[in-house]
């Protein structure tokens, strides 16, 4: 196994590795005591106060889409211009930020026909004393 460098943890700080990749670092950092230092050394220096463009940029995700697009782009209505965007984002440059929020609204978008589904059941179910038994010639005005 490779051994696990300070680049290997800023960029597992900045969520910018792939599955494997941060499960690796992860085991790594189980096992060992002075790969755990050092990750805290950075994320202290990282708090200090990094004020470069590049690491506002970073922080703040201002090159990630917003979730509202992300779920426009999973309805297919976005435009190429931002469409292509979203997929050279999500697979060239591999923000796993972003994936996890694209996963999160298929997740949600699986889950609501279903969940609709059980709404209606259970309001059926609350209401089924309450609706008449008579034809509907008696909701007729007399």
């Amino acid at each position: 196994m490779a051994e696990i460098t300070r680049d290997d943890l800023l960029a597992y700080l900045e969520d910018a590795l792939s599955g494997p990749e941060t499960a690796r670092v992860e085991k790594a950092l189980r096992e060992s005591a002075s790969l755990r230092q050092l990750l805290r050394t950075l994320v202290q220096e990282r708090e200090a106060g990094d004020h470069s463009l590049g690491a506002i940029w970073r922080r703040h995700r201002l090159s990630c889409p917003t979730r509202e697009q992300l779920g426009t782009y999973l309805l297919g209505a976005l435009d190429e211009g931002l469409r292509d965007y979203i997929q050279f984002h999500l697979n060239t440059i591999g923000c796993g930020y972003c994936q996890a929020n694209l996963d999160d609204l298929q997740s949600q978008a699986r889950e609501l026909p279903n969940a609709a589904t059980k709404r209606r059941a259970r309001l059926f179910q609350s209401s089924v004393g309450l609706l008449p038994t008579r034809p509907r010639e008696a909701f007729k005005k007399r």
